[in-house]
């Protein structure tokens, strides 16, 4: 407990530093909390990381896997130029309603596209696009299922970031019965292999406890 109230006393003061109180970001997440949604956006920090390797990549064309309220979406979106795109998926129609209107009111309704259903079934629906960035946030026992999808649809050097992989180090457990944990699992193993992609995944420690996060480079073909 003392190491948990030390992280999130770290976090409260890096992000009062580089993460000030910003009115937009902070009425999308009080429009979750009224909607009922679960609090498992990411945090000021995290999104602002977001934003940052967004920027880094020269991003005109994102997708994020996983909506919620649209929070982290605001944070991507704003890394965007005015003729970007930004497709995200969402499982959930109520999710949808509420990133939607989120997302209208940060004024990123004109670049952003949110689709509603799972996200197997949507996902093919982009297979003739291409991606600079693919976030992925979803239902982690599908992380495997999803990051191929990612390989198909991120351009050649472009990033593909997964959240939640670390599961409070219980990524570890090889017997472990949670399907999240099976599905980190599965994802690191499938990383490991994959001759498409450069890849790290990176433990974190804050507001939101004991987890990490894996970022992959696409490679082009033949590399």
């Amino acid at each position: 407990m003392a190491e948990q109230q030390q992280w999130a006393a770290v976090d409260d003061y890096l992000g009062a530093l580089l993460t000030p109180e910003d009115p937009v970001l902070t009425a999308a997440l009080q429009a979750s909390d009224e909607a009922g949604l679960p609090h498992i956006n990411v945090s000021a920090l995290q999104g602002k990381l977001l934003n940052l390797l967004a920027r880094s990549v020269q991003a005109r064309r994102i997708l994020e896997i996983g909506t919620l309220a649209g929070y982290s979406t605001i944070w991507l979106g704003r890394a965007l130029p005015s003729d970007g795109r930004l497709v995200t998926l969402e499982a959930e129609p109520k999710h949808g309603e509420v990133a939607r209107a989120n997302l209208a009111r940060a004024g990123l309704e004109g670049i952003t596209d949110v689709r509603v259903g799972p996200a197997l079934d949507t996902l093919p629906e982009l297979v003739e696009e291409s991606f600079d960035l693919v976030f992925i946030d979803a239902d982690k026992p599908n992380i495997p299922e999803y990051f191929r999808w990612a390989l198909v649809l991120t351009r050649p050097g472009g990033l593909v970031i997964v959240d939640n992989v670390v599961r409070r180090g219980a990524v570890v457990d090889e017997h472990s019965s949670d399907p999240a944990v099976q599905g980190a699992r599965r994802f690191h193993e499938m990383l490991a292999a994959e001759l498409r992609a450069s890849a790290t995944t990176i433990q974190t420690v804050g507001s939101k406890g004991h987890d990490g996060f894996t970022l992959a480079v696409v490679l082009p073909p033949g590399e």
